[in-house]
């Protein structure tokens, strides 16, 4: 049994203008240290599915399906029950840590919550492991940056922050959800260096969800591609660039700047036409399909069902092989 499943999880919204389907019938397995990368524009799902996984969901949203936990159902629990698993089990590095963070408390207070919750923590040992963890996610002077508040410290320092308080109960899974947003480039690789670094010495499971391809690239054994609340194409890292299936992720690959890549001051960068559909106007069809260069009528005729292209590589679209075929002929 895998560490994680994850089974037909969709979540709609309630809104203004009627239901909006923004996650829809997500599947997935996650074994103990494996690394999953889901990938995406915004508004794809991928933010909502790492919610619903926690039990976080807003109060406007309604959950249906499977998130199995090590042999438990998530969906059955109550919400004292998910307490003891959130940050304790399952841990979460949330996309924006001064939004995150709570501005009216030091951030030592806040890691030490979690250890005085799920780890029964107090006094000096208490604030020994906070020490720890503030040292071990490489935040300078750690006793005295443990009574700084959030906004004495810099963006990098806050995101460290969000890792010692995801870290702190040593989860078997740590969701990463966009953790490197508003970094310069240098930060970024230090965060997610750090974060690679800690996976691997703690062996947790990891899921990271990023819009950057190139990030998810270099940090996960495994893809997911997510478009129109649903994932689009899975495979393994270096199946799914060597033979990119689905003409969405064909798209996001080609939009990555390269080394190189503007050789005239006419070059441009490859960009994927039109935007993504509002969640209330989400098509019966493909959801790419009124964005896709291949579409045909059966494309907007019915949802596509995931297809094997290869060993452990899914696409969800009737148009792989002419998908292919434009890829090796650009």
């Amino acid at each position: 049994m895998a560490l994680l499943e994850v089974d037909n999880l969709s979540v709609t919204l309630a809104t203004a203008r009627g239901p909006a389907r923004a996650v829809r019938g997500v599947s997935f397995a996650l074994e103990r240290g494996e690394t999953l990368g889901i990938v995406g524009e915004s508004g794809c799902g991928k933010s909502l599915t790492a919610l619903a996984l926690m039990g976080l969901l807003p109060e406007n949203a309604r959950a249906t399906g499977r998130v199995v936990l090590d042999g438990i159902d998530l969906a059955g629990l109550n919400e004292d029950a998910l307490c003891r698993i959130r940050g304790n089990r399952v841990g979460m590095i949330f996309q924006e840590p001064m939004t995150s963070l709570n501005p009216l408390h030091p951030v030592g207070r806040q890691i030490g919550e979690a250890l005085a919750t799920h780890r029964g923590l107090g006094g000096a040992a208490l604030r020994a492991e906070t020490l720890e963890l503030l040292g071990k996610v490489g935040i300078p002077e750690p006793e005295r940056r443990i009574r700084s508040y959030p906004h004495e410290l810099s963006g990098g320092q806050r995101q460290r922050v969000m890792i010692a308080m995801a870290l702190s109960c040593r989860p078997e899974i740590l969701i990463a959800d966009e953790p490197t947003t508003a970094l310069d480039v240098t930060v970024q690789k230090q965060i997610l260096d750090l974060i690679r670094d800690l996976v691997r010495e703690l062996g947790m499971a990891l899921i990271l969800i990023s819009h950057d391809l190139g990030v998810i690239a270099e940090n996960v054994g495994r893809i997911a591609v997510m478009y129109g609340g649903t994932i689009v194409e899975a495979a393994p890292t270096a199946a799914l660039f060597a033979d990119l299936a689905h003409p969405y992720a064909q798209g996001l690959f080609a939009a990555v700047p390269r080394v190189g890549w503007r050789r005239d001051s006419n070059a441009r960068l490859a960009t994927i036409p039109g935007v993504v559909p509002d969640l209330p106007d989400l098509p019966n069809g493909c959801t790419f399909a009124e964005r896709c260069t291949l579409a045909n009528d059966a494309c907007r005729a019915a949802a596509p069902m995931p297809i094997e292209v290869g060993p452990n590589h899914s696409a969800s679209c009737i148009r792989t092989d002419a998908a292919r075929l434009s890829r090796k002929s650009a």
